[in-house]
C-alpha cells in the first residue's frame, strides 16, 4: 500500500529542473506524478517514476541529492468535496498530512493525492475502514 517517491534536492538556478528530467528520459524514467517546492536558494522535487532504484542511482551518479520516502496514493473522486471526505476522516482520527500534491488519471473519473503522513500505517488503516481506495504502488508506476 506505500509508494516510494524519490526527493531531490536541487539549486534555485535555470537549468537544474531541465538537466532532471533530460538525464530521466534519456534513461527510460517516466515521472508519473511531481511536485516542487522552492525557496530562494532550493528546492525539493519529490517525483514517483515507474523505476525508483534506477532513478536514484543515475541522479546519484549526476551529483544530485536523492533521497527514498513512503508515501501513500488515494483515489478519490474527481469532484467537488472528494478531497474534503477524505481530510475530514484523517482528521477525525487525528492524522497530520505533512504535504500532499494531486494529479488526475487518463482515463478515469479520479484523482490520486498523494500524501505524506506523521503515522503512515494508522492513515492506511483509517482510509481503509472508511472505504477509500488506496493503491498499490505498482498500480500508480505503471497508470
Amino acid at each position: 500500500m506505500k509508494v516510494e517517491q524519490i526527493s531531490i534536492f536541487i539549486e534555485n538556478k535555470s537549468g537544474r529542473l531541465a538537466e532532471i528530467t533530460r538525464v530521466l528520459g534519456e534513461t527510460g524514467i517516466n515521472i508519473r506524478a511531481l511536485s516542487l517546492a522552492d525557496t530562494s536558494d532550493f528546492g525539493i522535487l519529490r517525483l514517483i517514476v515507474n523505476d525508483v532504484e534506477k532513478a536514484k542511482i543515475i541522479l546519484k551518479e549526476k551529483g544530485f541529492t536523492v533521497s527514498k520516502t513512503e508515501v501513500i496514493a488515494v483515489e478519490v473522486p474527481d469532484r467537488p468535496g472528494g478531497l474534503s471526505a477524505i481530510l475530514q476522516v484523517l482528521d477525525a482520527d487525528r492524522i497530520n498530512v505533512e504535504y500532499m500534491y494531486a494529479f488526475v488519471e487518463r482515463c478515469g473519473e479520479n484523482a490520486v493525492i498523494i500524501f505524506r503522513f506523521d503515522e503512515t500505517d494508522k492513515a492506511i488503516t483509517t482510509l481503509q475502514n472508511n472505504n477509500f481506495n488506496v493503491l498499490e504502488g505498482e498500480r500508480l508506476y505503471s497508470m
